[in-house]
């Protein structure tokens, strides 16, 4: 039997707070993340069991470093498992009441009109990447938002204070 070690999630940052109200924001994603914390299952497995909705959410919480990965012997080869990194979270952050609704807009935000914000930032940041305080002044947004905006995004991500398309 394969111990799990108890890693406890420390939010300081506002933003953070995004990733993980995304993370349970249907049943489908907080079924398969609940799975995830009892045991280690690929993606085949997920994929049976929750189809295309849980695939995705399979790559929401890889991006948004909330399941920890390691190869396992499977049929055709090695394959890979995904098991939740975290089991509890500790969250000691203050905020500004502006800034906080800042961060729970960008989280609760309809796809439809979040895709819209985020293609906006995509054509902004171009092919080279862009520091945030320069893009956030840019467009007009409060760097929380700015910040909160990525955090969501399969699409942006930072490098140190860059802000650039993601790789996967």
């Amino acid at each position: 039997m394969q111990r799990i070690m108890n890693r406890i999630k420390v939010i300081n940052e506002p933003s953070d707070l995004v990733p993980i109200l995304r993370a349970v924001d249907t049943l489908t994603k907080k079924e398969v993340f609940k799975e995830l914390s009892h045991s280690w299952l690929t993606e085949e497995e997920i994929g049976e069991k929750y189809g295309e909705e849980g695939l995705e959410a399979l790559r929401l919480f890889e991006k948004m470093r909330l399941v920890e990965t390691k190869w396992q012997a499977g049929d055709g080869g090695p394959v890979k498992a995904y098991h939740s990194f975290y089991t509890s979270l500790h969250i000691s952050a203050s905020s500004p009441v502006t800034e906080i609704s800042d961060v729970l807009i960008v989280a609760m935000m309809p796809d439809e009109d979040y895709k819209k914000l985020e293609d906006r930032i995509i054509e902004a940041v171009g092919k080279q990447g862009k520091f945030a305080g320069d893009l956030a002044e840019e467009l007009d947004m409060s760097q929380i938002m700015l910040r909160s905006v990525i955090k969501r995004s399969f699409r942006l991500d930072f490098r140190g204070h860059r802000v650039e398309r993601f790789e996967s």
